[in-house]
Order: structure tokens, then C-alpha cells, then sequence
């Protein structure tokens, strides 16, 4: 059996492997749900991650949410009454999302044969999935064949390309041994349980890809973000609690680092357009902190 078949079958899996009982499928939602209602810790986290698509929900546009277990992505443009459909590889919690009334429309899928006509939807949106796809380009590939307007990817940045310092120690102790660095950089080679390498978003990269299959511009922003704990992801986000507190000075100075180029941010939203964005999408991105690369033509293209 290839690698990526042990990963896509793990991932459709694991849902099941974890949560194998009903008892266990409707506490998971109904831990959800009092998060949402609580506006606890770990709704803040995740909320701010689906605050990256406010530039483009202004607009009544079809969307698709990628790798999207719960349904949970889907039903923050469900509530703003937008045409969403979920998918994810396992269609464990998708059915259960659907019967609460999360969302509407679903479809158990793999992002690498998406089964969606070109064109189909506005938006992709995938967050926190492209790292566990054995081959994500060629999900990103599938992504933009059924997207209209543009796909957008939420995942972990990858630091060295934003760290000069990093990459310069890296070339240094390459020379003399490859394995040195790895002794300090323990995430420089990440994988799974499942198998899969963990994949992170660098701007470079999707700027590459991006001017390989000819399209016309990227958009990129990135937010410190990774504050979960179990210990207290259930606690109330806002000052009646000490970790919110203590997550919120830790907030304000790792984005002061991030301010001053003294470290990359945690988590970037990178967007791949298919065409050129409108003059009002570029406006309400550069409000919200977007850096938008528009491309030269090719000169050679025909």
C-alpha cells in the first residue's frame, strides 16, 4: 500500500477511532456547542482563525470548506447565511452536524479527487488540514480546479522563511553536518502518527506555486494564535479569567516580536486568487492587515 493511502485512510479513520461510541460522537458536539455559547478559550482560538475570511464574506459568494471534520468551519458561513457546503475524507461527524442543523449541505470527500465539476464554488476554504495531506499541492491543485474566486488555506507558517538568522544557522551547520542543526531544531522535520510529513505554509512557496500555474496574485496575513491548553481551553475568554489574562500579555508580545521581524507569526492565511479580486476585496484585505501580491504578466505567456 502507497503512503498516501495508509494517510488517507488513517485520517478517514481516526475520527472513528477516537470518538467510537455515540455517547462519545455527541459529547464532542456538545462540547462545541458550549463553547460557542460560552465564548470560551478555545472558541477564541478558533474564531479568530475564521475571522481571516471577513474580507470575503461580504459578498454573497458559494463557499466550500476543505478537511472539515466537525462542520464547524461550515457553520460560521452557514450563520451568515451563505451558500456553504462541508467536506471532509471521514463522514463520521459531517451527518451528525447536519441533523443539529449546523449546516445544510455535506459531501465525505478526498481533497485529492475532489468530485466537483471546475468552477463549482467561489471560495475554498481550508483550515488546518492542508498539514496533514500526504500530497498537499496536489490538493491545492484540486482546490483551485473547482474553485472561482480563490482558495484559502489557514495553517502553521514556517519560520525559517521568515527568520534570516535561522536560515543562515541552517546553511552554516550544513556544511559541515546535516543532522547538527536537528538536535536544537526539533520540528525541522515533522511527522504524524498517522504517517504523513507535516507540511507549513511559507509565503515563497504559495507565491511559486502561484506564478507556476499562472495566476494572478496572492494574499498573505498572519496572527500569533497557538495558546491551547487543555487546562483551561474551557475557560471564559475575556478578563474574568487569569490564563485569558496571562494569554493576553503573551498576545501583545509576541505580536510586538512579530512587529519588530524578531520572530515570523504562528499561523498564516495564505490566498491563492484565480482572478483578480475586486478593487473593493484588495480594499477591506488591506484593512484588515492582508499584503497582497499582484503579479506581472508574463511576457512570454500566450
Amino acid at each position: 500500500m502507497s503512503n498516501e493511502k495508509r494517510s488517507h485512510e488513517a485520517h478517514s479513520e481516526w475520527y472513528e477511532v477516537q470518538y467510537a461510541t455515540k455517547e462519545a460522537k455527541d459529547r464532542a458536539i456538545e462540547l462545541w456547542e458550549y463553547d460557542h455559547e460560552h465564548k470560551t478559550i478555545n472558541n477564541w482560538i478558533h474564531h479568530r482563525m475564521l475571522k481571516l475570511t471577513d474580507p470575503f464574506v461580504k459578498e454573497p459568494k458559494s463557499w466550500l470548506t476543505v478537511g472539515d471534520g466537525y462542520g464547524f468551519d461550515a457553520n460560521h458561513f452557514f450563520r451568515k447565511g451563505l451558500d456553504v457546503t462541508a467536506t471532509d475524507i471521514s463522514g463520521t461527524f459531517l451527518p451528525l452536524s447536519k441533523s443539529r442543523g449546523f449546516l445544510e449541505k455535506y459531501s465525505v470527500e478526498n481533497v485529492e479527487r475532489l468530485s466537483f465539476g471546475d468552477n463549482s464554488f467561489d471560495y475554498i476554504f481550508c483550515k488546518e488540514a492542508y498539514h496533514h495531506f500526504p500530497r498537499p499541492y496536489l490538493g491545492v491543485y484540486e482546490m483551485l480546479r473547482v474553485a472561482r474566486e480563490a482558495v484559502i488555506l489557514v495553517e502553521p507558517h514556517d519560520p525559517i522563511s521568515r527568520m534570516p538568522f535561522l536560515l543562515a544557522l541552517r546553511n552554516v551547520f550544513d556544511r559541515w553536518d546535516t543532522s547538527l542543526l536537528q538536535k536544537y531544531w526539533k520540528n525541522r522535520y515533522s511527522f504524524e502518527e498517522v504517517g504523513n510529513y507535516v507540511f507549513k505554509l511559507s509565503e515563497r512557496e504559495m507565491d511559486k506555486l502561484a506564478n507556476g500555474m499562472g495566476l494572478p496574485a496572492v494574499a498573505f496575513k498572519g496572527i500569533n494564535n497557538n495558546y491551547y491548553h487543555p487546562a483551561y481551553s474551557q475557560e471564559k475568554a475575556d478578563s474574568s479569567s487569569a490564563a485569558f489574562r496571562k494569554i493576553s500579555r503573551k498576545l501583545s508580545f509576541h505580536n510586538l516580536l512579530t512587529r519588530l521581524s524578531l520572530m515570523p507569526a504562528q499561523v498564516l492565511c495564505a490566498v491563492i486568487f484565480k482572478k483578480l479580486p475586486s478593487q473593493t476585496v484588495i480594499d477591506a484585505m488591506k484593512r484588515d492587515g492582508f499584503q497582497v501580491h499582484i503579479f506581472p504578466l508574463n511576457p512570454y505567456a500566450k
